[in-house]
C-alpha cells in the first residue's frame, strides 16, 4: 500500500476516529506487524496536539503461545501493574485507538476451559474500567489492517500477495479512503446521514420490533422505554465527537433484556475468542437464551453464554440495510467490525447506556431497572438477510413497516 494512502488512513483514524484533543494522551493498541502504520498514527496524533502517545504492542502468535504453554493458574494471574496502567490512562482522560489485525480462528486449537477461565479472570479484574468506553466517557475508536492469514481466509482462491491487496482495497472502500478524496469530510457527511435515519426511528418510539425471514428467524425484540437510536459518531460528556467504529453503517438501540422472544438464525459466522462459529442460532424466552446450536463451534457459544447472567440476554439491536456499501461488496470478512456493518445484528451482553434517556448517568443497577443489560461481554452477531422484514410495533399496537426486502422502508 502506498505511503500516501497509509498516511490518509492514519489521519482519519486519529482525527475522525479517536479525535485526539490538544493536550490529551492517546493510547494505541496494535500488532507489531503494523509498525509502519502506527508510526503514521503517532505522527498524526502529535500534529493534532496530543501531549503524549503510548503504544501497547501485541503479537497474536506470542499470545497463542501463552495460551498453549502457560498453566491456567498463570494465565489467571493479572498483575497489579496492568490494572494500575489502565486506571492511570483513564484518570488522565486518555483517548484510545485500537488497530485490529487478528487472524480468524487462530485460537481454535486452544483448550476452551483454559481460555475461558483466563478471559474471565481478566474481565472480572478490569470490569470497573469498562464504562470508560461503554459510556463514552472518553474517545475510543477501532480500525483494521489486513494480515496475510486473514486475507487468505477471506480470499482463499488468490495468492497471498493478491489476497492482501484485495483485502486492503475492501477495507479502504469500507472506511471511505481513496486517492482522490478527503475521508475526514466524507465521514462528516456520513455521520449526518446516519443521524437522519436515527431521527426517524426515534420519532416512532416503537414498543417492539418483529424480525422475520425465510432462514427461520421469527423474533420479537421489545425496546426499553425512552430509548434512543444512535448511529455513526458519539460524543463524550465534554462534547468531543468521535467515531467508535470505522467502518460503521448501523443505527443501534437498547432492547429490553427481559422481553425478547422467538428464534434467530445467524446469517454470517462469528469469530469469538479466536474460534469460528458457523451456522448458529439462538432461541429466546422472556429475554433469555434458552436453547442454541451451531454446525461448528458450539463450544465457543457455550463459553460466551456462560460468562455471566447478562451474556444470555441482549444488549443491542442494530439495523443496517442489506443494500449497503459493505454488504454490496459481497465479501465475508470473518471480522465483526466489517461483517456487522453488512447486516442487521444483535449483541449478547452489556448494553450501551447512551441508548436510553439519562443512561450515561445511570448505575448498572439503574440500567437494569429500565430494562438495560449488564455483562462483562458485548458480542455482536449478524442475522440480516436480503428478505428480512422488520415491523415496528407502537404502544397502541399499530404497526409500521421498518424494513422490507432487507432494506429501510421508512
Amino acid at each position: 500500500m502506498t505511503e500516501e494512502i497509509l498516511r490518509k488512513y492514519a489521519r482519519l483514524a486519529v482525527v475522525s476516529g479517536s479525535n485526539v484533543q490538544p493536550g490529551q494522551l492517546l493510547v494505541i493498541r496494535a500488532s507489531v506487524r503494523d509498525w509502519q502504520f502506527i508510526e503514521y498514527c503517532v505522527q498524526e496524533a502529535y500534529k493534532a496536539g496530543a501531549k503524549a502517545v503510548m503504544v501497547d504492542w501485541n503479537d497474536e502468535n506470542i499470545s497463542h503461545m501463552h495460551y498453549e504453554y502457560q498453566s491456567v493458574d498463570t494465565l489467571c494471574e493479572i498483575p497489579d501493574w496492568s490494572e494500575e496502567k489502565v486506571k492511570w490512562e483513564q484518570d488522565s482522560k486518555c483517548a484510545y485507538l485500537n488497530v485490529s489485525s487478528g487472524t480468524p480462528g487462530l485460537m481454535a486449537d486452544i483448550d476452551q476451559q483454559k481460555m475461558q477461565k483466563s478471559m474471565m479472570a481478566r474481565m472480572k479484574r478490569m470490569r470497573k474500567y469498562q464504562p470508560y468506553t461503554m459510556n463514552n466517557l472518553g474517545q475510543w475508536s477501532i480500525v483494521a489492517l489486513p494480515n496475510p492469514k486473514w486475507a487468505k481466509k477471506v480470499f482463499p482462491e488468490m495468492s497471498e500477495e493478491d489476497a492482501v491487496n484485495a483485502l486492503w482495497q475492501a477495507i479502504l472502500f469500507s472506511v471511505r479512503v481513496r486517492e482522490d478524496n478527503d475521508p475526514v469530510k466524507e465521514w462528516e457527511q456520513h455521520d449526518r446521514e446516519l443521524a437522519k435515519h436515527c431521527d426517524v426511528l426515534n420519532s416512532h418510539q416503537f414498543r417492539a420490533l418483529h424480525f422475520e425471514n425465510a432462514r427461520g428467524t421469527d423474533l420479537t425484540v421489545n425496546l426499553v422505554k425512552n430509548h434512543i437510536w444512535v448511529g455513526g459518531g458519539c460524543s463524550t460528556p465534554e462534547g468531543v465527537f468521535f467515531n467508535p467504529n470505522m467502518p460503521t453503517e448501523e443505527c443501534f438501540c437498547m432492547p429490553d433484556r427481559n422481553n425478547v422472544n422467538g428464534k434467530v438464525y445467524a446469517s454470517k459466522p462469528l469469530n469469538y475468542a479466536g474460534k469460528l462459529v458457523e451456522d448458529f442460532w439462538f432461541e429466546f424466552k422472556d429475554g433469555k437464551v434458552v436453547d442454541y446450536g451451531a454446525s461448528n463451534g458450539r463450544e465457543a457459544l457455550t463459553q460466551l453464554l456462560d460468562t455471566d447472567e447478562g451474556a444470555r440476554h441482549l444488549g443491542e439491536v442494530a439495523l443496517i440495510s442489506y443494500d449497503s456499501p459493505i454488504s454490496n461488496l459481497n465479501i465475508l470478512f470473518y471480522n465483526t467490525l466489517f461483517d456487522e456493518n453488512a447486516s442487521c445484528h444483535l449483541a449478547l451482553g452489556r448494553c450501551y447506556p447512551e441508548n436510553v434517556a439519562g443512561g450515561i448517568e445511570m448505575s448498572d443497577e439503574e440500567l437494569l431497572e429500565v430494562g438495560g443489560n449488564s455483562s462483562m461481554e458485548h458480542v455482536d452477531f449478524m442475522f440480516g438477510t436480503s428478505d428480512m422484514t422488520v415491523t415496528g410495533i407502537k404502544e397502541d399496537g399499530s404497526k409500521v413497516t421498518v424494513f422490507a426486502n432487507g432494506n429501510f422502508a421508512i
